[in-house]
């Protein structure tokens, strides 16, 4: 199905075609009818079944209400701890995740140019005999990594990396590098542990850098924040923008963009020049005591004032006041934190502070190193070792970014290795819950690379705009219809369970990436018969039955035992400040300062952000979240606003490098004078969305790809924009 359209064709046909009207011939109005399974609902199929929500990462446990084989209520579950008996507003919405009239129900093929929303219905067998069929083709005649695989994490992802690792593709995007790759590489140099957990019980003193924690999607730790402030714990907040943290907090820092780091290293700085840290846990646990006070000698507050704009006697006394709470201050590890190419050393600062507070893995301390293995303790298939791959990865890792664990990747770096064909040209594309034409930044040069592609493939509930522009759409169950791998939450392994049958032809992601592994011929990476086969492997060695996990909602997990010796994954088995690795790579081994880029005369940073009615690019066609979501606008501060002679709703042209959109503006005293702020995942391109599609603008259409040379990271904040009336 090779397709040669130029950037400039796709451009055209993006948002502009009859699409919508051919979706509506292809997707019927039946509902779901109820599972006559389990024990659980009676005769009218009616009842009540434990479950997991899939509108965010997060993963909260909820109790389905179902009527008459329809979900009529969805509740959090009191026995998940990630939802304590609540739900948010996105989980209560879940119903038109399952009920959304816009849904794909049966496998479609592309009939039309890419783009134009011309498909026609197919049968499974055809489908996936057309996807094996073609991408076995490229392997043939490229090899196997010219066979791009992309997913957003899923507790389904080990069996998609069972497909990827299989077929022998090197290439896997994840968004990772979207979101925390520089929190997580920091905290493997500093810690040996991917992300620590936040326990919020003793904690006194919490700063927080550009982590809009009352809005993201971490909801019961959200709720653990709220009860520690109103138990009277300290929070201060560095964000250019006045969020809904912002108005929680203590204090609210309105930094200049990209100078995180320089606060946090004048902090350290003070720290340490007045011997303020857990002495005793630093010399014990951490590498670098005898060398920091040197190697921070010149990142005093005054220096700091200068770059930031916080004045030095603020950074004087905050730095004091973390240092006085000890092992009850928690400098948060954040995600996103600046979003320039210095966040890698913003995280490093983070690090460093909790290690100078001594809060790790301490009686009472706000960080715990504990973080199990996903799915450690359970069961699973027997399968080959993968075949050897010997092609380099396009993404640039680790040959280009040697510091990037490999299953992070670098995203932007893979998109653009497409386009531009080096070291090797990629010819197809399997994706499955992801939407990469929307959330990879500079949009044009995203369809750029899916105009390279020979073949293109997706698993999705819905037509999103990646789907809009694929080859061939799987359509998978959704998460109240189908099973998925369990996953462990503390000392339990819940289950994600049917708790309806699925509408039309969608399948399970399990059931998908078996059919097409056998297709492969790499049916031994997929020994189990059926979804519940695969979760009774998985409960083999706990010795419980499934019926059991499905009537209750989990398992308690065996007691593990706990050393009492404190140590990190790291070369030193210590807390590494100081990091050799960083150094034999070339790069500062001290957390340190770096530069980054300002906006020239007339340009503004452009600003990203969560907010709570949305989850990032997924949830725009929810009927019920759009009907309580304000279309975004352009926020500019006022002054800045009527200086350039712009009012209230006035409709903007905002132009970047990479692109320009039309808005209207929101002026607000909300932002510094210097910045802008757009919230992501609109300006969908896919007529398939009928509530999503013509809302809003997307900020994808103008950010500039800025990748941070250690962790990989995008640097979404370092987009620089202009605004003038239209």
């Amino acid at each position: 199905m090779t397709n040669t359209l130029s950037r400039r064709d796709f451009l055209k046909v993006g948002g502009a075609t009859i699409g919508a009207a051919v979706l509506g011939q292809f997707i019927p109005p039946w509902v779901a009818e109820a599972a006559r399974a389990n024990g659980m609902l009676d005769a009218t199929n009616s009842g009540t079944i434990p479950s997991m929500c899939e509108m965010c990462v997060w993963r909260c446990g909820l109790l389905a209400k179902v009527e008459e084989g329809r979900v009529v209520k969805l509740e959090g579950n009191p026995d998940h701890p990630h939802s304590n008996g609540k739900l948010c507003p996105r989980g209560q919405s879940g119903l038109m995740n399952t009920y959304d009239p816009d849904r794909v129900l049966t496998p479609l093929i592309r009939v039309g140019k890419r783009g134009e929303g011309l498909f026609r219905k197919a049968s499974w067998e055809e489908a996936l005999d057309l996807v094996a069929q073609n991408m076995l083709d490229i392997k043939q005649k490229y090899g196997a990594e010219a066979m791009v695989f992309s997913s957003t994490h899923n507790l389904s992802q080990p069996l998609f990396e069972n497909l990827l690792y299989a077929f022998g593709s090197p290439n896997y995007g994840t968004q990772r590098s979207l979101c925390f790759n520089a929190m997580i590489t920091a905290f493997l140099l500093t810690y040996g542990i991917e992300e620590p957990s936040r326990k919020y019980d003793d904690v006194e003193f919490i700063l927080l850098v550009g982590r809009n924690l009352m809005e993201a999607i971490s909801t019961s730790e959200t709720s653990e924040l709220s009860h520690a402030i109103d138990r009277g714990a300290k929070l201060v907040y560095l964000d250019p923008r006045y969020t809904k943290t912002a108005s929680k907090a203590a204090e609210w820092i309105p930094i200049r963009p990209g100078t995180d780091s320089a606060f946090l290293l004048a902090m350290i700085n003070v720290i340490v020049t007045n011997e303020l840290a857990d002495c005793e846990f630093v010399k014990q646990y951490v590498v670098g005591c005898d060398g920091i006070k040197v190697a921070m000698l010149s990142y005093t507050p005054e220096w700091a004032e200068s770059i930031t704009g916080v004045p030095a006697v603020t950074i004087n006394r905050i730095a004091r006041e973390y240092a006085a709470a000890k092992h009850n201050a928690l400098a948060h590890p954040g995600w996103r934190t600046s979003n320039f190419i210095n966040s890698f050393q913003t995280e490093r600062a983070i690090a460093t502070l909790n290690a100078l507070s001594g809060n790790v893995l301490t009686p009472g301390g706000c960080l715990s190193a504990d973080v199990a293995a996903e799915g450690a303790g359970l069961g699973a298939p027997s399968q080959p070792s993968y075949p050897r791959v010997s092609a380099m990865r396009l993404d640039g890792v680790p040959w280009k970014y040697p510091l990037v664990p490999l299953k992070l990747g670098v995203f932007q770096e893979l998109r653009d290795a497409i386009v531009t064909g080096e070291p090797y040209q990629a010819h197809g594309w399997f994706i499955s819950r992801q939407n990469p034409i929307l959330a990879l930044p500079d949009r044009g040069r995203t369809l750029e690379a899916f105009g390279k592609m020979d073949f293109i493939t997706t698993v999705d509930i819905i037509m999103n705009d990646t789907s809009w522009f694929s080859d061939v759409i799987l359509p998978e169950a959704s998460y109240l219809e189908r099973y998925d791998p369990l996953n462990i939450v503390g000392d339990k392994a819940f289950i994600r369970q049917p708790v309806i049958e699925p509408q039309g032809d969608g399948k399970s992601a399990l059931w998908i990436y078996k059919q097409l592994g056998e297709r492969f011929g790499l049916g031994d990476y997929f020994q189990y018969t059926d979804e519940e086969d695969y979760i009774r492997q998985q409960l083999k060695p706990l010795g419980i039955s499934l019926e059991a996990v499905k009537e209750k909602g989990y398992t308690v997990m065996p007691e593990k035992e706990n050393s009492r010796e404190i140590t990190f994954n790291t070369p030193s088995g210590k807390i590494e400040v100081y990091s050799e690795t960083l150094k034999n790579s070339g790069f500062s081994p001290w957390p340190t300062w770096e530069e980054p880029l300002a906006p020239g005369q007339n340009e503004f940073y452009l600003l990203t952000g969560k907010v709570a009615q949305q989850t990032q690019f997924g949830t725009q066609n929810n009927q019920l979240l759009h009907k309580y979501s304000d279309e975004p606008r352009l926020w500019m501060n006022v002054a800045t606003a009527k200086n350039l002679g712009l009012a209230d709703n006035d409709l903007v042209e905002v132009t970047s490098p990479a692109g320009k959109i039309h808005i209207k503006l929101e002026a607000t005293q909300a932002i510094r004078p210097d910045c802008v702020y757009l919230t992501p995942g609109y300006g969908h391109l896919s007529k398939g969305l009928t509530v999503a599609y013509g809302v809003g603008a997307s900020d994808s259409d103008l950010h500039v790809t800025y990748t941070d040379p250690i962790s990989g990271g995008q640097a979404l904040s370092q987009t620089f924009v202009t605004v003038k009336k239209i």
